[in-house]
């Protein structure tokens, strides 16, 4: 089995403290990172982790040390990389910081373990990894209490149902608000300074902008205008395998599960898909 020094990205990019969480957004929106390790800036030693959604829980927060995550795990660049899926699966994090003697040398993600599950002939399917309970939207619903539920859920995505109960699309973080393109005035009168106004117009932030403040967004906006349409489904027999390759292949980070009847069963996410990896 490969260990973690083998599938880590080096010399990770990183961001520094003392430091504004705007400069974390800018290295992350320049490098299409959705997070970051947070380093101080003279010893270079890691103090953290910040994401996307880290800033936009606390959009009004300017100082990254009062945004980013300081109860971090890290890992051993020469960890069995079982060790690093251990972690994504009990703690269901999407960064890990490589640490060897003290340095931050590298960071690994669930996509980095993806391809050694592809590799793998698991008998686990679809079915039995799924983990958590699935939140699902109506497509008629307003977008804003959608986001809302988002939210207070804590997921990133939610399969879209039909006034039948079938499935018809997928919402995402990513997704919301991406076809739109707000002026520089409207984006001043939501209360966005110089430097989101000069950042806002890039796929992956002014999502999340919206997803912090939905109050902004029009009362006629339901979420069939921002899912993704037919969304891809796997069967709730297909192994992980073959659910890791899709994945992959996609840039996938979570896809619906269906049943015989192409009834939706739950949400399989990167990390349930390490389970392949721990012989769960």
């Amino acid at each position: 089995m490969k260990t973690v020094a083998d599938i880590m990205t080096s010399a990770p990019i990183v961001v520094e403290v003392p430091g504004k969480s705007s400069d974390a957004i800018n290295v992350m929106v320049k490098n299409k990172l959705t997070g970051l390790p947070v380093v101080h800036a003279e010893t270079g030693r890691l103090m953290g982790i910040v994401s996307r959604r880290d800033v936009f829980k606390k959009f009004e927060e300017e100082q990254l040390s009062l945004v980013m995550k300081k109860d971090i795990i890290t890992i051993s660049p020469d960890a069995d990389i079982r060790d690093a899926a251990r972690i994504f699966v009990d703690r269901r994090i999407h960064r890990l910081p490589v640490v060897d003697d003290g340095s931050l040398v590298g960071i690994v993600t669930p996509t980095d373990l993806l391809d050694a599950v592809a590799a793998m002939k698991t008998k686990m399917t679809a079915e039995e990894a799924i983990r958590i309970k699935c939140v699902t939207a109506y497509e008629e619903e307003p977008l804003s209490y959608t986001i809302a539920a988002m939210r207070i859920s804590d997921v990133a995505a939610m399969p879209v149902l039909d006034a039948r109960g079938k499935l018809v699309g997928i919402l995402t973080d990513r997704d919301l608000f991406v076809d739109q393109s707000p002026s520089e005035a409207d984006l001043r009168r939501m209360g966005m300074d110089e430097t989101m106004v000069n950042y806002a117009g890039y796929r992956n932030v002014i999502p999340l902008f919206y997803v912090a403040t939905q109050e902004h967004i029009p009362e006629e906006h339901i979420v069939r205008d921002s899912m993704v349409e037919d969304p891809l489904s796997v069967f709730k027999k297909a192994s992980l395998s073959d659910v890791a390759k899709i994945m992959k292949e996609k840039d996938f980070g979570q896809i619906p599960v269906h049943g015989n009847r192409d009834e939706l069963i739950g949400m399989i996410y990167d990390v349930d898909v390490l389970l392949a990896l721990l012989g769960e």
